[in-house]
């Protein structure tokens, strides 16, 4: 099991600009993230690896410090992108903390429930692009 000795880190992400990233901020600094070190990504989607909150996020990051987001959809729209994220924190010896739970990719249950929170993310995002699909092909066959 990891212990949580440095510093925590923040992530936190909403997809669209017309989104509040408040509750985020709030849950974060009530798992004990200092508000100045909270790194955010404001109408990126979670699918998308390139954003510059994420990054810096990671950077800051050093041996025995703690990445904390809310859940794991904030971090990673994608189970595969879910993983290289937490393998590159692991490989740092940064901890990874979803809301209050240390991942431990050490133990098979923990692995097993990062995977399954992982396809969940993964399944709602595909549930989103087939909605706006559908959606974009009602407008366009009512001429808008």
């Amino acid at each position: 099991m990891f212990l949580m000795t440095g510093m925590k880190i923040g992530h936190a992400r909403v997809s669209t600009n017309d989104q509040d990233l408040t509750a985020q901020r709030n849950a974060l600094v009530a798992l004990g993230v200092e508000e100045k070190l909270i790194f955010v990504d404001h109408g990126l989607t979670g699918a998308n690896r390139m954003r510059p909150g994420l990054r810096e996020a990671m950077a800051a990051c050093r041996a025995g410090d703690t990445l904390v987001v809310t859940k794991l959809d904030r971090l990673a729209r994608s189970l595969s992108d879910a993983r290289d994220i937490a393998d590159e924190l692991t490989a740092k010896g940064v901890v990874l903390s979803l809301g209050g739970s240390t991942h431990d990719p050490t133990d098979p249950v923990g692995r097993l429930l990062f995977n399954v929170l992982g396809m969940v993310a993964e399944f709602e995002a595909d549930l989103i692009r087939m909605r706006t699909r559908e959606g974009m092909a009602v407008a366009k066959a009512k001429g808008g």
